[in-house]
């Protein structure tokens, strides 16, 4: 038994208008240019990965407006400055 579990692929059709795969295939590195695939799932996980850091940095964001968990790390930062007054 083989040591890897080969991932099944699922097949999806889909239509494309010529100038986006012109400009995908133009702008792909030059190994896969060949390999429009792979091309797609690359760029599928790249537009994966952005929207997950676009949705943290929200996240973030609102974090820091909170004004509950402002208080919090307001009140930290108090518990911890004569820390930082040893010199360590």
């Amino acid at each position: 038994m083989s040591s890897a579990i080969k991932q099944k692929s699922i097949r999806r059709s889909v239509a494309l208008p010529p100038q986006l795969i012109a400009d995908a295939l133009s702008n792909a590195p030059e190994d896969l240019r060949g390999n429009f695939n792979r091309l797609v799932i690359l760029s599928l996980q790249q537009y994966i990965a952005n929207q997950q850091a676009l949705a943290f940095e929200r996240e973030m964001i609102e974090m820091a407006a909170d004004p509950v968990i402002r208080a919090e790390c307001i009140a930290i930062e108090r518990e911890f400055m004569p820390a930082e007054l040893d010199g360590l």
